[in-house]
């Protein structure tokens, strides 16, 4: 039952996190198609704006965690010797972490 709901609840995180990536990109095609920044303060701007700085961190969390479900189910799966699998996962978790810090650098220092 246990090994069950795992399931579940990684299927679950998958889809809601690529739902939310979709309408961010459906958000930020539309957004570009009718009001390109025209320069760098201008993208800055809109980029620093409250309601995008946080849909934006909102999307690389969705991102990482997709990564995370996605690689991590796929190497449970296919990569049988236990120390291996364990450093893997230890070193995809690692740079996941470091990828989370920089973007919430990037966000901050806007």
């Amino acid at each position: 039952m246990k090994k069950a709901l795992s399931g579940l609840r990684a299927w679950t995180v998958q889809r809601f996190t690529a739902i939310y990536m979709l309408l961010a990109f459906l958000f930020a095609f539309v957004h570009f198609a009718w009001n390109a920044p025209h320069g760098f303060e201008a993208w800055r701007a809109w980029i620093g704006g409250p309601f995008v700085r946080i849909a934006t961190l909102l999307f690389f969390v969705a991102l990482l965690l997709h990564t995370w479900v996605g690689l991590r189910d796929v190497m449970m799966d296919y990569i049988k010797p236990l120390a291996l699998r364990v450093a893997l996962l230890a070193l995809l978790g690692f740079y996941l972490v470091g990828m989370a810090a920089w973007v919430m650098r990037i966000l901050l220092l806007l």
